[in-house]
């Protein structure tokens, strides 16, 4: 957990009760600072949040590239499988599609020049 959390909640608490203090014996600067207090320290454990989740999410997104990469030529072995038993399957389909594929790649290619 983030110290910002932490640091931010005791000023929202503390601008609270610093607010209560305030309205109960008519102190309008008290009231006044204790709900500054209190902003202040929602925000600063809004921040804390934040760089919680981001800490977090780079640490899954570091997890799941290098399980990418210690997987690749699994994962790759895989779909090539995958094709092969489509095109063994579906042969004539997969020569429509491959077609088609080099269909629309030559109306690219001839569009560039």
């Amino acid at each position: 957990m983030d110290s910002n959390r932490l640091e931010g909640t005791a000023k929202e608490l503390g601008g609270k009760l610093q607010s209560a203090v305030g309205d109960a014996f008519g102190s309008d600067r008290d009231s006044a600072e204790g709900r500054r207090r209190e902003v202040e320290g929602t925000a600063q454990n809004l921040y804390g949040q934040g760089k919680d989740a981001l800490r977090e999410a780079t640490h899954d997104a570091s997890k799941y590239a290098a399980d990418l990469y210690e997987n690749a030529g699994v994962y790759a072995n895989r779909g090539t499988r995958a094709v092969r038993r489509t095109v063994h399957d579906n042969p004539l389909s997969s020569l429509l599609v491959a077609g088609a594929i080099g269909f629309v790649l030559g109306l690219l290619a001839r569009d560039n020049d």
